[in-house]
């Protein structure tokens, strides 16, 4: 069966919309991609998406799917091989797993974008919190839950991705804290669609977004990925 022309809408930065264009790469899904200004949005993609936000999955240039678990699921049913299990008992944990995930992408913004200090901290220990109990449930064999990588790792990895280029004293991520993570960080990280799934100045957009916060966090964590260059 001939797949439908797919058509991604993103934000250059957006993390929700990174674990989707991981997954089509993974499965070599061809698709169009549509970089969008956050705070320039078209009339079009403000009729089409019923939330406002990204990513959005344009069907065959009509339809829209949104919300970026529904759309990695519909682009695993609708090509082969699934990578969701079978088991519908694991399927459903792999569906928690991946909302937690969900979860830890909003502390690490507010950790990201902390006004002040006691929030960068308070956000800091969620994130930290989240990642031991991710550190307690991964794997690393070499991907999350086994030797075949997930709707799971696609979702994790962006978060990894942000943390592992956000080093700072005051992290969530520290390496040697999390070694099984870390462990499958390293595989994860070096997997080709993984390493083409942002945009070419994504450090240098992220520098930028960092700087344009107020408060705490954001310029402080601009500097140092800024001083670490590439």
């Amino acid at each position: 069966m001939a797949l439908p022309h797919l058509h991604l809408v993103s934000f250059p930065l957006c993390p929700f919309v990174q674990r989707s264009v991981i997954l089509l790469k993974h499965k070599n899904v061809p698709f169009e991609l549509t970089l969008l200004n956050p705070q320039e949005l078209p009339d079009w993609f403000l009729e089409k998406s019923p939330t406002g936000r990204v990513p959005l999955l344009l069907v065959d240039q009509d339809t829209a799917v949104f919300e970026s678990a529904v759309i990695s699921e519909y682009v695993d049913e609708i090509t082969s091989p699934p990578m969701l299990p079978a088991d519908p008992l694991q399927r459903a944990l792999e569906r928690a797993w991946i909302a937690f995930v969900s979860d830890l992408v909003m502390a690490m913004h507010r950790w990201m974008t902390a006004s002040t200090e006691e929030a960068f901290k308070a956000n800091r220990d969620e994130a930290a919190k989240s990642l031991k109990r991710l550190e307690a449930q991964c794997k690393a064999a070499p991907c999350f839950t086994g030797p075949d990588f997930s709707l799971l790792d696609a979702a994790l990895t962006p978060v990894l991705m942000r943390l592992d280029l956000l080093r700072d004293p005051e992290s969530p991520w520290q390496p040697d804290d999390y070694p099984v993570l870390a462990s499958w960080w390293r595989h994860v990280s070096d997997l080709p669609e993984v390493k083409d799934s942002t945009v070419e100045d994504f450090r240098e957009r992220l520098v930028r977004f960092l700087n344009a916060q107020d408060g705490f966090a954001g310029p402080r964590l601009a500097a140092g990925l800024a001083a670490r260059g590439h």
